[in-house]
């Protein structure tokens, strides 16, 4: 099972689609190694070669996260450059799906958590996750909160076993 948690993006927009994740002008690459440099890269606003972009491990967003076409290589962009966990108001159907099958964390959060997650935006913050118990913690210069979230018993054997291919190796 890969590691989750660390430092925080926080990116505070609503429909942030696959195309701004990884633009499509790069999904002729054959590695995922080749996506690396150009995550984020179309999202207005958002320098990704910025300090707050950088040994980042979780982004933290707002509704409708990955809308638009269904592409693996969206959650692959944000795996190899190890951010291993998004957390959301609200996630693309597919999108979700796909990062669970990676065997990555897509949690999804009422918007006054979020909200309260906003909160901790002082480019300090940091996301710790006791997968055991489905909570996560958030510490930054502003306290200290620990928050309950829910996946389906499904999603986490995706996620326990390093994602879809390894699962369906280990049971079939």
């Amino acid at each position: 099972m890969k590691s989750f948690g660390g430092k925080v993006l926080f990116l505070d927009r609503s429909d942030i689609n696959t195309d701004e994740i990884i633009p499509a002008k790069y999904l002729t690459e054959i590695s995922k190694e080749a996506l690396k440099p150009h995550m984020l890269e179309d999202l207005k606003g958002f320098d990704p070669q910025s300090p707050e972009a950088r040994n980042v491990r979780v982004i933290v967003t707002r509704s409708n996260f990955g809308c638009g076409s269904s592409r693996e290589h969206a959650p692959w962009v944000f795996e190899v450059n190890d951010i291993n966990m998004v957390i959301a108001s609200g996630f693309a159907r597919i999108f979700r799906q796909n990062m669970f099958n990676c065997g990555m964390l897509a949690i999804e959060l009422p918007e006054d958590v979020i909200d309260r997650l906003f909160g901790h935006n002082d480019g300090s913050a940091e996301i710790s996750v006791d997968f055991g118990s489905n909570t996560l913690t958030i510490s930054s210069g502003k306290g200290k909160e620990t928050v309950s979230y829910q996946i389906s018993g499904f999603d986490k054997a995706l996620v326990e076993a390093g994602g879809w291919v390894e699962f369906a190796d280990a049971k079939y």
